[in-house]
């Protein structure tokens, strides 16, 4: 049986933080799938077409990677539609846990097959937030630490810096 692992977010950007945790998270499963979240909750710069794309981009060398979009369902019906049984997630720090175990024990409650694995991100990442990236490069700041170059040029465009 593959292990098969979904890794959930809103990537708006995609962070090295991001692409930490994908990296750790391919060697532990046969096949990952990125879900890009269409959050009802969160406005975003990039369209989902345009965060998939970047997604893709930044993981085109890892071949049992598969980007998707995960629009009008909840996480851990997704993961069982593709065959997922365990979700993906990064920690930051103790301010994260706390949101993370919540989502974590509600989606066990509405999936008990589902398991929720974390990561904790390196330490060079944990300051790391697709939010605080914005912020920075809508002032001009360099972001060229904080994500692939690629994005750091789709930052730009946005704010025309």
């Amino acid at each position: 049986m593959k292990k098969i692992g979904i890794y959930p977010g809103t990537f708006d950007p995609v962070t090295n933080g991001h692409l930490d945790i994908i990296g750790r998270g391919y060697e532990l499963f046969d096949y990952l799938y990125i879900a890009v979240a269409e959050n009802i909750n969160k406005k975003t710069l990039f369209t989902v077409e345009e965060r998939v794309d970047m997604l893709k981009k930044a993981t085109k060398h890892l071949e049992r990677v598969e980007v998707v979009v995960c629009a009008d369902a909840l996480v851990v019906d997704f993961a069982n539609q593709l065959g997922a049984k365990t979700i993906l997630r990064g920690l930051r720090a103790v301010t994260d846990f706390e949101y993370e175990f919540q989502i974590a024990t509600t989606n066990k409650r509405l999936q008990p097959n589902i398991e929720t694995v974390f990561l904790m991100t390196r330490a060079e990442n944990m300051f790391l937030s697709s939010s605080t990236t914005k912020e920075v490069a809508r002032f001009g700041g360099d972001v060229s630490s904080f994500v692939p170059e690629f994005v750091q040029e789709a930052l730009k465009k946005k704010f025309n810096k």
